[in-house]
């Protein structure tokens, strides 16, 4: 019962994860019409979420000594990895056909999962994989404006793979493994990521040249004035603080290839809001596209990857066999 729980609550999670990543999009738009370079908007997008998140890594500091891998990686994969990769790869090729790549990350974190950690996934989750990636494929209507750049792909590619860092190093974070005391606190992990992140965007992004009285003015939104400020702060606390936290706790709930898949939802909630907030409309193969998305992720979060198969050799009550996402679920939920 606790642990049927805990999936429920882990489920709640990477949706609200999902939706608020899904509104980076819809608010960064209008910023970047008015004037503002899209590497801009995510530096500042990393570094209002860092001092937000300040207060968090000092309380946590004791990370630094005890996960500095973890941190490091989470930081540059997690935050500056999928950011910059992504933002490269829609300056060279359609965001429509970066988004789409971006999304093979759930197949590739079902990969991980198989040939990396050599543990069975279910067929649910495969089956969940194929239908999210087809139906992502309608909803950003792929076939309207894929041109072949080679390198555009493969930043496309590096933003999917950068991402399977993010489940994997969110799920690796749950501290299960044998002669961990205590995981380290999530949300410790992800201020130290955003950190990180921001040193390394501000080396990209050089945000000495950005134009700073576009912050001061306003931005229009579907015909309606909205100051560019407003915008701001709804990127950095809703789809970035926000965002991150759901998301991490949601894997540890969950396991990496159910929440990477679930994550899908976030294409198809990024679509309607623009509909909504933007004025773009979605087409017939669209929305038949976020039934097969919505259909996938329902699909593959009704199982976990398969604990491994074999001899236990110790007693009945050993979590050794058992998967990081269960053992969270259930402490989570008791």
């Amino acid at each position: 019962m606790h642990a049927s729980q805990g999936r429920s609550a882990g489920l709640g999670l990477a949706l609200a994860s999902a939706f608020a990543f899904g509104g980076s999009g819809v608010a960064a738009k209008p910023l970047i019409e008015a004037g503002l370079d899209p590497l801009h908007v995510v530096w500042l997008r990393v570094v209002g979420a860092a001092l937000v998140m300040l207060p968090v890594a000092w309380r946590h500091r004791g990370l630094v000594r005890s996960r500095p891998v973890l941190l490091l990686g989470f930081g540059l994969l997690a935050v500056a990895g999928v950011q910059a990769c992504y933002f490269a790869a829609i300056s060279r090729i359609p965001v429509g056909v970066a988004l789409l790549v971006e999304y093979l990350a759930p197949a590739l974190v079902l990969g991980w999962v198989r040939f990396v950690q050599r543990r069975p996934v279910t067929r649910a989750a495969a089956v969940g994989v194929v239908l999210a990636v087809g139906g992502l494929a309608c909803v950003v209507e792929v076939w309207s404006g894929l041109t072949f750049d080679a390198v555009g792909l493969l930043l496309a590619l590096g933003a999917a793979c950068c991402q399977v860092g993010y489940f994997v190093l969110s799920d690796q974070g749950s501290g299960t493994t044998a002669g961990d005391a205590e995981p380290p606190h999530p949300v410790g992990v992800i201020a130290y990521g955003l950190l990180i992140g921001a040193v390394v965007l501000t080396v990209v992004a050089r945000p000495w040249g950005m134009d700073w009285s576009l912050l001061g003015g306003d931005t229009v939104m579907n015909g309606t004035d909205v100051p560019a400020w407003l915008l701001l702060v709804w990127i950095v606390l809703l789809a970035t603080v926000i965002a991150y936290v759901t998301g991490v706790i949601s894997v540890r709930m969950l396991s990496p290839a159910v929440a990477g898949v679930v994550a899908c939802l976030e294409a198809v909630i990024a679509t309607v809001l623009a509909w909504v907030l933007l004025g773009e409309h979605l087409a017939a193969a669209q929305l038949f596209g976020g039934s097969l998305v919505l259909a996938g992720a329902l699909i593959a979060q009704s199982s976990t990857p398969k604990a491994p198969s074999g001899p236990v050799a110790s007693g009945p009550g050993d979590d050794s066999e058992r998967t990081p996402g269960e053992l969270s679920a259930e402490r989570a939920a008791t």
